[in-house]
């Protein structure tokens, strides 16, 4: 397999081993050329501090990194997918419509979302100023009273107040989940 040059040269800069494909008998006929380890000490040509620093700092390849550019091109991982300049176009362009619908939609919905605040909120400040009954159905409809408040026994005997809990709450609040779990057979009365 023949690379071009630019991704020979890109693999170079990237240090990513080139793979080739060759049969294993192929493999095991080339000789094992620059394994021979070497008896002797070999020493630099000059041994000035200098040329000691610059060993020391020289950069270290990061594992994380080794192991990313392994995995990314492992022989057994299937091939990137390379888009041609036209596909890569209708490509771009169907995403871009795509984008475009979906912003509008979005608009759409934020629109009809904000109408409808505006119209509650309007509804409601209506209500507040009391234009038929002087605010009354207001009041009532935003009043807390005995939400919050143990149960107290009124004068006549009976409970007022529902325990502490609020109406929104449909138990008790506890530190952890209720040992039933949820009943699906509850009924109101």
């Amino acid at each position: 397999m023949k690379l071009s040059p630019v991704l020979r040269s890109l693999a170079t800069a990237l240090r990513i081993p080139v793979l080739t494909r060759e049969s294993s008998a192929m493999r095991l006929a080339k000789p094992i050329v620059g394994q021979t380890q070497l008896t002797y000490p070999v020493s630099p040509f000059s041994t000035t501090a200098k040329l000691q620093a610059r060993n020391s700092k020289r950069p270290r390849t990061d594992p994380r990194i080794t192991l990313i550019r392994y995995h990314l091109h492992h022989p057994l991982n299937p091939r990137p997918l390379r888009l041609s300049r036209l596909r890569s176009l209708r490509h771009w362009t169907i995403h871009r419509a795509a984008q475009l619908v979906m912003h509008r939609d979005r608009l759409l919905r934020d629109r009809e979302l904000e109408r409808q605040y505006n119209a509650m909120r309007a509804a409601c400040e209506e209500l507040r100023l009391g234009v038929g009954d002087g605010g009354r159905l207001y009041r009532q409809a935003v009043s807390r009273k005995g939400i919050f408040g143990g149960p107290r026994v009124a004068e006549g005997g009976g409970v007022v107040g529902n325990g502490g809990i609020p109406i929104e709450y449909a138990r008790a609040q506890t530190e952890g989940p209720s040992r039933g779990g949820w009943d699906e057979g509850w009924t109101r009365g």
